[in-house]
């Protein structure tokens, strides 16, 4: 499990490796451009119901912490289907991982 840290004060939110991965591409990637845009995810069962969502910018500091020693590799389906998401009105959400999908290694 890693963690995805936003603001001052900070939120600290708990994501397995795999999507965190994909999350730090997608995030990343649209604030290098500048665009700020909306991020919400649930919330486990074991942490309560409900879901969160937050308004992303650039000028925010954002931090992903990763627990596990490899880099996870990156589906370029799923990447592009989160990508679809963030362009959205309703933002970046997590969506499961397309089955089946090629993946490619993070360099």
């Amino acid at each position: 499990m890693g963690k995805f840290i936003y603001g001052t004060p900070s939120i600290s939110v708990e994501f397995d490796d795999r999507i965190l991965a994909h999350l730090k591409v997608v995030i990343l990637a649209k604030l290098r451009r500048g665009e700020s845009f909306t991020f919400s995810w649930e919330y486990k069962s074991s942490q309560g119901s409900g879901h969160s969502s937050i308004w992303l910018h650039p000028a925010i500091p954002l931090q992903f912490d990763f627990y596990g020693k490899k880099d996870p590799t990156l589906n370029r389906v799923w990447l592009e289907e989160l990508v679809q998401l963030a362009n959205t009105p309703a933002g970046l959400r997590i969506i499961p991982e397309p089955a089946g999908s090629p993946q490619q290694s993070e360099t």
